[in-house]
């Protein structure tokens, strides 16, 4: 006997319910739900959840329940990022929905990866010292317990956007540059924000390898780069990157690779399909991987230049899903001669990895 597992990661795309916000949340929700319906997931990553402020009231996510109305992740349980002072933040929340049960949830912001400091070289005016450059986004992360016993350890993420970050004096509008040079510094500082949280994130993969070896971690969510670039190459940690075949079991592998490449994208942008939004998985649970799919259907491209603005009330980004089937008994692990071998509990000599 198996346990089924399926994990899904959903770009809601500034999930509000605004007044002033076309299409309005009553718009989109018949649109949204039957998406999140036809996921059918066990655990579920959404980010770009808005938070609803009540008068005289703590912050809410008052648009992701009217949303989760009426389907089964009404009742799940539910992790998601807060400020400092534990209330939801107003744009961008990340929120992780669980069928099972979530035992601990973190969040991580600059405490693996302190603010870097950098001055603006096109800035007019000129800046006279460096600043702190800080991305905006934590990292959620939740320890799920399995039926079968096993701590799953999963990781939301959304990345800093290729959006190039404002250089003052560099801008005639919103999305107009007056120079190229100044939106390539722009660019820049955007890149050093998204790797910077990659290294964070591969941070704590690290630890919870330190912690267990053969941890069963999943790392999902709108990376905003393709699984090949520099972003996703760093938390991938892949050997041919460290040279160090020692680093082998620490591998975080991208899912969607089994998908064939003409469906594999996640975002259209100027016609192009592109895959930005990843589940990427440990190697012990590799072992457990059954398929992956992204529900690309009915996207719509919202990146042509000059052409009319519409707002679909679709996100912009495909849900992708990957399933999993573990054992419904534990699995023991070990490691000899960096080789992992699996066993039944048939040595008693092996503590169990799984608690």
């Amino acid at each position: 006997m198996t346990i089924k597992v399926s994990i899904a990661t959903f770009n809601l795309m500034s999930l509000d319910d605004r007044p002033d916000r076309s299409p309005s949340l009553d718009e989109r929700i018949p649109v949204l739900r039957p998406q999140l319906i036809r996921l059918d997931a066990d655990i579920l990553c959404l980010q770009e959840i808005c938070a609803q402020h009540e008068r005289n009231g703590r912050p809410r996510l008052e648009a992701l329940d009217r949303l989760l109305e009426g389907t089964p992740y009404e009742s799940f349980n539910r992790a998601s990022t807060v400020d400092r002072d534990g209330n939801y933040l107003s744009h961008h929340n990340l929120v992780i929905l669980s069928r099972f049960d979530i035992m601990e949830q973190h969040q991580y912001q600059h405490e693996y990866a302190p603010s870097p400091s950098y001055k603006k070289v096109t800035a007019l005016p000129e800046e006279l010292e460096a600043r702190e450059i800080s991305w905006e986004r934590p990292i959620l992360h939740a320890k799920v317990r399995l039926p079968n016993g096993a701590v799953l350890d999963v990781i939301n993420l959304h990345l800093k956007s290729r959006r190039p970050t404002n250089i003052q004096g560099h801008k005639l509008s919103e999305r107009t540059w007056k120079t190229a040079f100044g939106w390539a510094e722009g660019v820049f500082i955007s890149s050093m924000k998204r790797i910077g949280q990659a290294l964070e994130t591969r941070i704590l993969i690290d630890n919870l390898f330190d912690d267990n070896r053969c941890a069963l971690i999943a790392v999902c969510g709108d990376f905003n780069e393709e699984f090949d670039e520099v972003s996703i190459e760093a938390i991938r940690g892949d050997v041919e990157n460290t040279g160090n075949m020692d680093l082998a079991m620490r591998v975080m592998v991208p899912t969607e690779r089994n998908i064939p490449e003409p469906a594999r994208y996640s975002l259209l942008h100027n016609g192009k399909g592109k895959m930005l939004d990843h589940i990427l998985v440990s190697r012990t649970m590799l072992a457990f991987f059954k398929g992956s799919e992204v529900h690309n259907e009915l996207l719509h491209d919202e990146s042509i230049v000059f052409a009319p603005k519409i707002f679909y009330p679709e996100s912009d980004h495909a849900p992708v899903i990957a399933r999993f089937e573990l054992p419904e008994s534990d699995i023991r692990w070990s490691t000899t001669t960096s080789v992992l071998r699996r066993e039944r509990g048939r040595d008693k000599s092996h503590r169990s990895r799984y608690k």
